[in-house]
């Protein structure tokens, strides 16, 4: 392994976090450096959106706005890579907070994977689509 695949690695696992950086601190916007301008978010496991980002943007904060905090932890990720290309799959686990009855809360998981086709750009590595895996949930 060479130092431009090491860097194109950490680049890559870079871009995952920022991803679920994002969506923990529900900075919106913050998605706009994690993906292209013509990517796809494919939410139809959660049944979600599988659209553009100014599409699933909003869904997402729709869909997570009825919990008070959330925060991913990823696990093993997997790439891929094909030159200016590359294949990355992340597990994840994302432990949420509901309001709970009596004004208490109540905690609720899911875990999967997180599946991201990317590309090189002049910004550096970006996804230019993603698929949200769930496999499990737990507390729902």
């Amino acid at each position: 392994m060479d130092l431009q695949e090491l860097s194109d690695r950490q680049e890559i696992v870079d871009v995952i976090t920022r991803y679920t950086r994002a969506i923990d601190t529900r900075s919106w916007d913050d998605l706009d450096a994690v993906f292209t301008a013509d990517a796809i978010l494919d939410y139809s496991a959660v049944g979600g959106p599988a659209d553009v980002l100014p599409v699933a943007k909003p869904w997402v904060a729709q869909g997570l706005g009825g919990f008070l905090r959330y925060q991913h932890v990823i696990g093993q990720v997997s790439i891929e890579l094909d030159g200016d290309t590359a294949r990355a799959t992340a597990y994840f686990t994302n432990p949420m907070v509901a309001p709970g009855p009596n004004g208490g809360e109540t905690l609720v998981e899911v875990g999967g994977y997180y599946h991201h086709e990317l590309v090189r750009t002049p910004d550096g590595w970006r996804s230019r689509r993603m698929v949200d895996d769930n496999v499990w949930m737990r507390g729902f």
